[in-house]
């Protein structure tokens, strides 16, 4: 494989980044010395706190008992998950500050250690309540949906027999019991795992000893108890049994001769982050795969025990891990609530929502014709991802007349027409380029698989800029045509991931505007090659000019106020952190601006503060539908102009990038101007949708809590915006065919 950058062209990039990193400084300095009255010192909310509300307001979904049940499961199993990583990446960061003696506080003036503290007794409480909602009341709900899970002694005799052959002949045969002694150390346990500790007795010596078998990990959680194939039991009941529970009533067969004397589940999260020296790796894509070895090696940063386990089995798993009790979560059983994903593949279409039907065309469509005649906005999953951006890509490939495509990849899914269609265009001998960003959390694997895939077909692959993910959704295609080249191009919010487009909100723009080819010509030769002063029209391209480009906006609506003319602003992302956008953010608020902001995740910002934010609303919306789109529109009533921006009237960006400090710092983001005026009407419209007192919505308060409104003064429930949309675009022709 060839070298992904030589000596020269280390120093070169780490010049470029140096350069990036001292221009955004400059920029700061400048926001900041204005001269303007100091803003208080505890005017931002604590990152990781932000984070837990977030995820707590995961947890309410769950427990609407307006949504169908088998989604509220769902939501359930997301909030595990969620705090999974949360723990794998953020705790563990903490703890690494700590441990290296960085003591740095935060911006709202947390240390570590208070952070950590204050982590923990919020972690504690949430994954409590968590646990016991969804075996209190989920479970039990279910089974009287006839979806049940059973333990061992609900069985019947047929049932356990059943299930005791496929004990034998599927899972005997890949246990692995470890025993602990002077001739055996106390085992490594794998982040994620679910594992039984075992206490055996020898009948002989009297002796006890303790053992760990692990739960394997390549076998469903869920067995299922009934026998599928008898269509009467079928339609009766979905009964599944734990894998653990299964291999815990057969540990005899394990320790024959031996008496059992406790088992008990448990399951370790482990530091999963990754940290690769670039600068130091001749060959990136080897030294993230030793990085991933390394990662299962991680300290331990949390211990989940079931509430049953005795103090001394307690106590020995804690001194053998190296944790500290406020890391240990005695919680019911079963651990890892993730396994209630397994319960989507049960046939109940009346316990979940109702699906979104694809609008599939008799026969294909002249994408290509189509973006000539105008811009086309698309709105996934309300916009069919199959129809547009992969059929996009397919006909690029297949078209004789294009003559190269390039594209960035951050996450992609298993068996992805993305990289066919790559592929394809490689083998009838189109140029093709496509930057993997191999570092994309928790899909470095798959990336560095699609990576060689790639290469093997001809592909020309790149990783983009040294100390910089590549975040940005770009696809830039180049036809010829009568009339000489043109370059087709799509720039999105979202992944090239068929799977989660029908999952997560995200908004794109296909277009073949020649500003816009341009731009992403000169972006993609920025990420393949040395174009270091690249300068754009219809972009803004962290981390050069996405922070800059937005608070120059910003100020720029402050100014428009302070002149009594109309000044807005309205903003929907994932999270909201950035301290330098924040406080410009408070300056335009303060200066009369009204700021309306849809945020998911994360919000530092603290809206509605007498004096400092109370022309600044904060809402966020959760639903069936993980809401991944960032839009930034200004009302610029009459300029002046910023750049390319228009002379007047309102200015609307989409793409990539968060108000965070690793997208605006530490990526390659993109946003990219909308400029067909029904465009910008119907992007303004949905943050309005979003931000109305009519619709569902969480309210964030100026102390930081959330209030969740569903239904009006009446007593009616309020719109769901997502329901809405659906019902919206069902209703009119596909806006791509």
């Amino acid at each position: 494989m060839a070298q992904i950058f030589d000596a020269p062209s280390k120093a070169i990039l780490r010049s470029q980044i140096a350069e990036h990193i001292a221009e955004n400084d400059n920029n700061d300095r400048r926001v900041d010395q204005e001269g303007e009255t100091p803003l208080p010192k505890d005017r931002f909310f604590d990152r990781e706190l932000s984070w837990l509300k977030f995820n707590q307001r995961v947890l309410e979904c769950a427990e609407n008992e307006d949504m169908p049940l088998l989604e509220r499961a769902n939501f359930a199993a997301i909030f595990a998950s969620n705090l999974d990583e949360f723990f794998m990446v953020r705790v563990a960061g903490l703890k690494r500050r700590i441990d290296s003696g960085i003591a740095v506080p935060s911006a709202a003036g947390l240390s570590p250690r208070q952070q950590l503290r204050a982590i923990s007794e919020t972690a504690h409480r949430l994954q409590n309540e968590h646990a016991h909602y969804a075996i209190d009341t989920i479970l039990p709900e279910l089974e009287k949906e006839h979806i049940v899970l059973l333990t061992w002694d609900k069985l019947t005799s047929a049932e356990q027999e059943r299930l005791s052959r496929y004990y034998r002949q599927q899972v005997f045969p890949v246990l692995t019991p470890l025993a602990v002694d002077p001739a055996h150390p106390f085992p490594y346990i794998s982040g994620g795992s679910i594992n039984l500790a075992v206490i055996v007795e020898n009948p002989a010596s009297g002796k006890s000893h303790f053992a760990r078998v692990k739960i394997p990990g390549n076998l469903p959680r869920l067995v299922p108890v009934d026998d599928m194939t008898d269509e009467e039991s079928k339609d009766e009941r979905y009964g599944f049994i734990a894998m653990e529970k299964l291999i815990a009533a057969h540990l005899e067969s394990l320790f024959p001769g031996m008496i059992i004397k406790e088992a008990r589940s448990f399951r370790v999260t482990r530091n999963e982050d990754i940290d690769v020296e670039e600068d130091d790796a001749e060959n990136l894509l080897n030294a993230m795969e030793k990085e991933l070895l390394r990662r299962r090696f991680g300290p331990p940063i949390r211990l989940e025990i079931t509430d049953t386990t005795s103090p001394f089995l307690s106590q020995l798993l804690a001194d053998q891990l190296g944790v500290s009790q406020d890391e240990v979560y005695r919680l019911p059983s079963p651990l890892d609530l993730t396994v209630l994903f397994e319960l989507g593949g049960v046939d109940r279409p009346d316990l979940k929502n109702r699906q979104i039907a694809e609008v599939e065309s008799s026969r294909a469509q002249d994408i290509f014709a189509a973006i000539r005649e105008r811009d086309i906005l698309l709105h996934h999953p309300y916009d069919s991802f199959s129809t547009s951006v992969q059929a996009f890509l397919a006909q690029a490939a297949a078209d004789p007349k294009v003559l190269a495509i390039k594209q960035t990849l951050y996450r992609t899914s298993s068996n992805s027409p993305i990289i066919d269609a790559l592929i394809d265009a490689a083998h009838a001998g189109k140029q093709v380029l496509a930057l993997v960003e191999i570092k994309a959390r928790f899909d470095e694997d798959a990336n560095i698989a699609w990576a060689r895939k790639l290469e093997r077909a001809g592909v020309h692959v790149v990783y983009g800029i040294v100390g910089l993910k590549t975040h940005c959704k770009l696809i830039e295609v180049v036809r010829q045509e009568a009339d000489g080249l043109r370059r087709y191009c799509h720039v999105g919010t979202g992944n090239y991931n068929p799977k989660t487009a029908r999952l997560y909100t995200d908004l794109g723009l296909l277009t073949c505007d020649p500003v816009v080819g341009q731009d992403l010509t000169r972006l993609f030769n920025q990420l393949s090659g040395y174009a270091p002063k690249s300068s754009f029209h219809r972009l803004l391209v962290a981390p050069r000019t996405v922070r800059t480009g937005l608070i120059q906006r910003i100020r720029r609506e402050e100014d428009a106020a302070r002149a009594g003319k109309e000044a807005w602003i309205k903003i929907k992302v994932n999270s909201i952190v950035d301290e330098k956008t924040i406080d410009a953010l408070y300056r335009a608020s303060q200066a009369g601006v009204k700021i309306d902001i849809v945020e998911r995740g994360i919000c530092a910002l603290k809206p509605g503060v007498p004096g400092l934010s109370e022309n600044i609303r904060v809402r966020s919306i959760l639903g069936r539908f993980l809401e991944h789109s960032r839009i930034y529109a200004f009302c610029n009533a009459d300029g002046p102009q910023i750049g390319e921006g228009p002379a007047s009237g309102p200015e609307v960006y989409i793409g990539s990038a968060d108000l965070m400090h690793r997208n605006l710092d530490r990526r390659v983001e993109a946003l990219v101007r909308v400029t067909a005026p029904e465009q910008i009407d119907e992007l303004i419209r949905y943050v309005d949708l979003q931000m109305a007192d009519s619709t569902m919505s969480w309210h964030m308060q100026p102390d930081g809590t959330y209030v969740l409104h569903t239904k009006d003064d009446e007593g009616r429930p309020l719109v769901d915006s997502q329901e809405y949309l659906i019902r919206k675009h069902q209703r009119r022709p596909s806006s791509h065919n």
